[in-house]
């Protein structure tokens, strides 16, 4: 399985969410880095770390409105 292209994914974050794109980037390169630390699988990463990405940005934006 081909590894897709960082950049895309963190645009595509970006865009969907309204967050700054080098905000999306760094949470993306943390994250990747947490998830790939140790794994011998690494076909799903992409996926898992653009869920993880999403979600943690969108419970940032709901704890930004209280």
């Amino acid at each position: 399985m081909t590894q897709p292209n960082v950049d895309d994914l963190v645009q595509s974050i970006a865009n969907d969410t309204g967050a700054p794109r080098e905000t999306v980037s760094a949470m993306v390169s943390q994250i990747w880095q947490a998830f790939s630390d140790g794994a011998q699988i690494t076909d799903y990463l992409a996926v898992l770390v653009t869920k993880r990405v999403r979600e943690d940005l969108l419970n940032q934006s709901r704890r930004n409105r209280h």
